[in-house]
């Protein structure tokens, strides 16, 4: 039995259906989490993720006093050496949402000696 030609089309229909479904779903599972809780992003958060899992998609929420503060997306390196190389993505709006992607996540602050102090966070989100 052959197929009429509306039938490729009643395919391609239910296949994007699905497909918004699954972006959906997965919107729906992220969560955000505000980095330091109430405390907000400062001084010796790099303890905060212990206990935690995190998700690729999952969001956190930077808040911090701008003039005093920032948000660097390091690499591994940057993140033990608490330097930001060069091309690093800097935040400093105050209240940056970023989202996680899979795998290592890495952030501090280099205004001088906050990531030392321990203003920094590694997650990883699975």
């Amino acid at each position: 039995m052959s197929l009429g030609r509306g039938s490729a089309s009643q395919a391609m229909v239910v296949v994007a259906v699905l497909l918004c479904l699954l972006v959906h779903f997965e919107h729906v599972h992220a969560a955000t989490y505000t980095v330091g809780d109430s405390g907000g992003w400062t001084f010796n958060t790099d303890s905060w993720p212990k206990g935690k899992r995190f998700r690729a998609g999952d969001v956190l929420l930077f808040n911090y006093d701008s003039t005093t503060h920032n948000v660097v997306a390091v690499d591994r390196a940057g993140y033990s050496s608490c330097t930001s190389p060069a091309g690093a993505k800097v935040y400093n709006s105050g209240k940056d949402q970023i989202k996680l992607a899979k795998g290592q996540n890495y952030f501090i602050c280099n205004f001088s000696g906050h990531c030392a102090s321990g203003m920094k966070v590694a997650i990883n989100a699975v």
